[in-house]
């Protein structure tokens, strides 16, 4: 049985952070999922062995866990050789010993807890955790000893555009040959999470699923600047209008203009809060964040004669 790098299988260092690990899943997870790949059973197989590996790296205790499981991993090694067949141990020093290895069984409730579903799982997962060599006692069926536990919870990257997310938006997405329509509400943002119960890796025994959770990323926009709830958007506003005041078209993320005042020698820069025109509140209806006009000014060019001679004129004026 190999031994299983899950740091390699995400392409992170040893001292990664939470970050880096969920940024190097993300990534990996939307360039292998079935649903991009259909029919192409390789690149499903480390589809699920990126997710096993993230299973473990994203939560501190079972990384922890693996990290001492993989500095004992000679040991292991040696403990099997002596004919040892006890689930790995975490090299816990007060467990007992043979062939030179401490081990300690995982009990069933312990091993849900870490690990939950089995589906998809590697030889290397199951013998350390309780479902391989050793494994739990008990009637069931082969490999789980019997042992009801809670499927694994599943994460999946979703992409999806400013307007969309302004306006909410549905997904089709493709699960055991069934289509599934979700939908995502308005107002989400980079990083929120759509949770589909008992959508996630089938139970163990009677066990039930575990959720999916969808994994939002909304893409930039060309137009606005997105700040939680409030939205920043550029406004060209020509010089005259500037310096004597007037009144320009400013796009909204709802997809309509609306007009905004320019007072009299109002500068470049100069940022106008128009209120409750930005993006909708998650799960709070009819309320906005607010929408920030940030004034651009744009010079004329191409001047006639006579329109420099006014600048000049003006110039001089200014500078008595």
């Amino acid at each position: 049985m190999e031994y299983q790098d899950y740091y390699k299988t995400l392409g992170v260092s040893k001292d990664a952070s939470e970050k880096d690990i969920k940024s190097a899943y993300r990534k990996l997870a939307r360039k292998l999922h079935p649903d991009v790949n259909p029919g192409d059973n390789a690149t499903e197989q480390k589809f699920k062995e990126v997710n096993e590996a993230y299973e473990v790296l994203s939560d501190p205790e079972k990384r922890k866990k693996y990290d001492a499981l993989g500095a004992n991993w000679k040991d292991y090694e040696n403990y099997q050789r002596a004919g040892g067949g006890q689930p790995f141990t975490w090299g816990d020093a007060t467990g007992g010993r043979s062939g030179g290895a401490a081990y300690r069984t995982v009990d069933p409730e312990e091993y849900e807890q870490i690990f939950g579903d089995l589906g998809g799982a590697s030889d290397f997962f199951r013998t350390f955790f309780g479902g391989g060599a050793g494994g739990f006692s008990g009637g069931g069926r082969a490999g789980t000893g019997g042992m009801n536990a809670r499927g694994r919870d599943l994460e999946q990257p979703v992409q999806i555009t400013f307007d969309e997310a302004y306006h909410g938006t549905k997904r089709i997405l493709h699960k055991d040959g069934k289509k599934m329509e979700v939908d995502i509400k308005p107002g989400v943002k980079t990083g929120s999470r759509v949770r589909l119960a008992k959508q996630g890796g089938s139970g163990v025994g009677a066990g039930p699923a575990g959720d999916l959770f969808l994994n939002i990323e909304v893409l930039p926009d060309t137009r606005f600047e997105r700040n939680g709830d409030d939205v920043t958007v550029e406004v060209p506003v020509d010089l005259y209008t500037a310096i004597l005041g007037g009144e320009v078209a400013v796009p909204t993320p709802n997809g309509k203009n609306i007009l905004l005042k320019i007072p009299a020698e109002t500068q470049n820069g100069k940022t106008i809060r128009l209120s409750n025109k930005g993006m909708p509140k998650l799960n709070e209806p009819n309320a906005f964040g607010n929408l920030y006009a940030r004034v651009r000014i744009v010079l004329p060019d191409k001047l006639s004669k006579q329109e420099m001679e006014l600048f000049q004129e003006l110039q001089a004026l200014r500078a008595k």
